[in-house]
């Protein structure tokens, strides 16, 4: 049979197994802080990275500037790194300028060409509507490149070069900014001539340009009218519809005409047309009748052209017109034929001997 037998220690014994507990916890949390702190730097150190792929494709960078005309690709505005050079200096003194930011402006006509020089004009506008709910102009600026000073916000960018014209958006923080704007943008210079090579009166001629679209009346957009021959008109590079006038009846000439970026299209139209005037005599050679008013008629019996005077003069186009004089309550009928470059006066006679002549020659 096994009995239970005690252990009695007394206080002196207990001493050495305390210091030696003492001992091992202390061991122990040492053990245990250093663990945590290995733990901790190894979560601070970064992993390495992935050896970046030479083909991958250069990933797109956030640009500031949106493109409001839906035209492909330009124009645009690009970041390209630019020159800060202002316009006017600048003061930071003053206080008209803390708090702002700089906006460096140039353009050309296309990706290759030089910045232009002249002939720009930037128009700054708030994106925001006043309270007449229209744009508020900020600034302005003419000739080549610009700079403006401008509170951070968005702001619109409108740029014209000649009929040129493009707008961007553009946000401003108080940094400096630099952005050139491609136009893709060329020009026309409109001449005149007669078919056959004949002089032409260029004073009487005139051009306008219309774009290519339709209107919801079927009417094309009008750019720009009333342009004179030699004149050079600045256009976003396009096709476009180009009707010319030779005097103020019927002599018209319509042509399409493309456009090409940074190129200068020289557009000479051929009419086919005369200077004709009119006169009621009595006689071959005669003075010519005040007081007559005039109807032009074309061969299908359609009025062209009416008038009242003694020495009516018009631009007809090349063709067969019938002159109807009305004088003294009588009325007297003429043919003629206009052939292009032949400018000539028309003679209506009042004898009845000259009368009875055509009829009969219009008989024969």
């Amino acid at each position: 049979m096994l009995s239970t037998g005690s252990i009695t220690v007394g206080k002196a014994n207990l001493r050495p197994v305390k210091r030696a507990m003492r001992a091992f916890l202390i061991i122990a949390a040492a053990f245990l802080i250093q663990g945590t702190v290995q733990t901790a730097q190894a979560e601070d150190i970064p992993l390495p990275r992935a050896k970046p792929d030479p083909n991958a494709p250069a990933p797109a960078q956030e640009d500031q500037i949106i493109n409001l005309l839906d035209r492909e690709p330009e124009p645009l505005f690009s970041d390209a790194q630019l020159p800060y050079a202002p316009t006017r200096s600048f003061d930071a003194g003053e206080g008209d300028g803390l708090g702002q930011g700089a906006l460096y402006l140039m353009a050309k006509l296309t990706q290759d060409s030089q910045p232009l020089n002249d002939g720009l004009i930037w128009r700054i506008y708030s994106e925001t509507t006043n309270a007449n709910g229209k744009l508020e102009l900020v600034a302005t600026s003419q000739g080549g490149d610009a700079e403006f000073r401008l509170d951070p916000g968005a702001y619109l960018v409108h740029t014209a070069y000649g009929y040129a014209q493009s707008t961007n958006r553009v946000v401003i923080g108080k940094e400096i900014q630099s952005k050139m704007l491609t136009l893709n943008a060329g020009g026309i210079k409109f001449g005149a001539a007669m078919k056959d090579g004949e002089g032409i009166d260029e004073e009487q001629v005139t051009f306008d340009v219309y774009g290519m679209t339709f209107d919801e009346r079927g009417e094309r957009n009008k750019i720009v009218g009333n342009v004179t021959p030699g004149s050079i008109v600045r256009l976003s590079a396009d096709t476009y519809h180009v009707v010319s006038r030779y005097g103020s009846v019927n002599a018209v000439i319509r042509a399409d005409i493309q456009v090409l970026p940074g190129k200068l299209t020289e557009a000479t139209i051929l009419h086919k047309a005369a200077d004709i005037t009119l006169k009621l005599v009595n006689e071959r050679g005669g003075e010519a009748i005040a007081n007559t008013t005039w109807s032009v008629l074309s061969a299908g019996g359609h009025v062209v052209v009416e008038a009242t005077g003694a020495f009516p003069d018009f631009v007809l186009a090349a063709g067969e017109y019938e002159a109807l004089a009305r004088n003294n309550g009588r009325t007297y009928l003429h043919t003629f034929e206009v052939v292009p470059g032949q400018d000539r006066e028309v003679e209506v006679v009042t004898s009845i001997s000259e009368l009875a002549s055509q009829a009969n020659v219009l008989n024969n």
